[in-house]
């Protein structure tokens, strides 16, 4: 907006130097923009060298011709439009269209113009932007397929896990129905007890591939709204109302910076039911969990921290897989290395970020950062 505003400031300027009989001349001639002065009639007026080498017409040409005649069929109607609000002393900021060259090549270019309404004439100032059309392209069409790729294959691990599941299962059910008793052969015994392990293992990980690829597909349209972030935590903790009595849990809430973000419902409530849950569970032996919720405000950006006091972990040492799928840093019987992976997906596909700060046996803090 800053850069909008100066360069009509500028172009006001320019005018306003030509009504004093100063000469533009050489500024007009040797500038590599687009420059130009057209009438309220849809002529041009006079244009600069660097208009007359871009399109390639002669002047008579450009002179002769309704600026219409110029201009891509699909962008006239808009065009037209736009030219309306000039004439109604409306400056134009950063007004794109398309124009065709007399070699047929289409160019993009960008329009800042400034309606005299005395002279019934527009001061006009254009850069050519087709290198950038082009890029905007190429990495619409590049993120389509790679939108497209994780598309199919969430598919085809969704139907791989769900296929393996049935045979995984019925190997389960052989080892369950298995009379170990019956068996004298050490060796045999230990086989058997590794391959039962081994399918038990295969039969979790899939579940668990499963669960996080069906609450990926229900989180993926999630709806953004202005969250309340008390609300959410009281919610919370009602939902594990007997977790925090048995872990004597303790809160300290401060929301004075802001108590609303803009953001998914659905995902306020993930991170803070995941981050809650891990900070109880990994809570000390010989302390009580006490959970700190801060929100904050950074040069104007709203943060949200989670600290505890729990055992903590060497964040250095685990930054570059902190947030992996199936990532576990500790034994821990729940612990499955989903939690993380959800939290930092969420966040991510609404423009945010999360850091974490942690050492081994001092807590660990997770700062979200709302875009």
């Amino acid at each position: 907006m800053i850069e909008q505003k100066a360069t009509s400031t500028n172009l006001d300027s320019l005018i306003q130097f030509q009504k004093k009989d100063i000469s533009l001349e050489p500024f007009f001639e040797q500038s590599p923009d687009v420059l130009c002065i057209a009438g309220f009639d849809g002529y041009f007026k006079k244009v600069n060298p660097a208009f007359q080498h871009l399109l390639g017409y002669p002047l008579e040409e450009i002179y002769s011709k309704p600026i219409n005649d110029f201009i891509l069929d699909e962008d006239k109607a808009v065009t037209d439009k736009r030219r309306e609000q000039l004439k109604h002393d409306k400056p134009l900021l950063n007004f794109e269209n398309r124009y065709v060259k007399r070699s047929g090549e289409v160019v993009w270019l960008s329009w800042t113009s400034i309606p005299l309404k005395s002279e019934r004439l527009v001061y006009a100032i254009a850069k050519e932007i087709t290198h950038v059309k082009k890029l905007e392209e190429e990495r619409n069409i590049l993120l389509a397929k790679l939108s497209n790729v994780n598309k199919n294959l969430k598919l085809l691990t969704y139907s791989t896990s769900h296929d393996l599941r049935s045979p995984v299962a019925n190997l389960q059910m052989v080892f369950d129905l298995l009379d170990m008793s019956k068996i004298k052969d050490e060796e045999t015994i230990e086989i058997l007890e590794s391959m039962n392990m081994a399918t038990q293992n295969l039969k979790n990980t899939l579940n668990e591939y499963l669960d996080v690829l069906e609450r990926e597909e229900k989180e993926t349209e999630a709806e953004i709204e202005e969250v309340d972030l008390r609300a959410i935590f009281d919610q919370v903790c009602k939902s594990i109302d007997s977790l925090i009595k048995g872990s004597q849990a303790t809160f300290k809430l401060d929301l004075k910076a802001f108590s609303t973000v803009h953001f998914s419902r659905i995902y306020a409530e993930s991170i803070f039911l995941n981050l809650i849950t891990n900070s109880i569970k990994y809570s000390k032996a010989d302390e009580f969990p006490v959970i700190s919720i801060r929100a904050k405000l950074n040069n104007g950006i709203k943060q949200l921290s989670f600290s505890d006091n729990g055992k903590g972990f060497d964040a250095i040492m685990l930054k570059d897989r902190m947030f992996g799928l199936r990532q576990k840093f500790t034994d821990h019987k729940d612990s499955k290395g989903i939690g993380l992976y959800l939290i930092h997906n969420n966040i991510q596909s609404m423009g945010g970020k999360i850091d974490v700060e942690s050492e081994v046996g001092k807590g660990a803090t997770f700062t979200i950062t709302f875009k």
